[in-house]
């Protein structure tokens, strides 16, 4: 598509994606910004400014117009937290690669069914509304049909968490209950909290809400950390 006198020409070894008007952060000290790029295969083929790049240009090329914002290279951050994670492990359920919240939420109703009396289930990291077909989080309905007498936290991107009805009284959120400085307990007209937490912009909020969930103690902390310590040896 032309975007801004760009007119596409390319004919061979075409991208597939151009960025352009933008301020690309190149991480070469001899020229470290460029106005424009260009993506063929999963790899940057071309770095420069419009005109440079226009020949990379074909009429089933993707233009997207930066409108002047940074552009820098994609970072991936693989990490763990592993000790929340060998004392959570058996408490914790994973929706990474879950393709609908459909599945996500059997998933929930099963964990909640094999979750002791008192504890809460959590779902955690490794996960974004953006993976499930439906491309929302779950709602606080569908978590009380999913587990009605259980506590159950879903945390999403460290920006936001909702509670059902259970772990909304089992952490002592009513109307009375202050909104902590950086955060948002989400309301609805009448007051009471509707079980969304908001970092607003801090995230202690969603952190303080999860410590609120008790803890396992003796030979059941051990049997999570075995079961976790065995998972990390399976991955490799």
């Amino acid at each position: 598509m032309p975007v801004g006198g760009l007119v596409p020409r390319a004919t061979d070894n075409a991208a597939e994606l151009v960025v352009r008007n933008g301020r690309v952060h190149t991480q070469d000290p001899r020229h470290p910004q460029a106005g424009a790029l260009a993506v063929r295969g999963g790899v940057v083929t071309a770095v420069g400014d419009d005109q440079d790049i226009a020949a990379h240009i074909c009429p089933r090329t993707r233009v997207v117009d930066a409108l002047g914002r940074r552009v820098v290279p994609g970072l991936n951050d693989a990490h763990l937290h592993v000790i929340r994670g060998g004392l959570n492990y058996v408490l914790e359920l994973r929706w990474d690669g879950v393709r609908t919240l459909r599945q996500g939420l059997a998933m929930l109703r099963e964990q909640a069914a094999r979750t002791p009396k008192g504890q809460w289930v959590r779902v955690v990291g490794g996960w974004s509304a953006e993976q499930f077909a439906e491309r929302r989080l779950p709602t606080v309905a569908e978590l009380n049909a999913a587990a009605p007498d259980m506590p159950v936290f879903v945390l999403h991107l460290y920006q936001s968490a909702v509670l059902n009805r259970a772990a909304l009284k089992a952490a002592g959120y009513d109307r009375s209950t202050p909104d902590p400085k950086g955060g948002q307990i989400v309301r609805g007209r009448d007051g009471e909290p509707t079980g969304m937490l908001l970092a607003a912009p801090s995230a202690l909020i969603l952190y303080s809400a999860l410590a609120k969930a008790p803890a396992l103690e003796g030979e059941d902390r051990k049997t999570s950390t075995r079961h976790f310590l065995r998972e990390l040896n399976r991955s490799g």
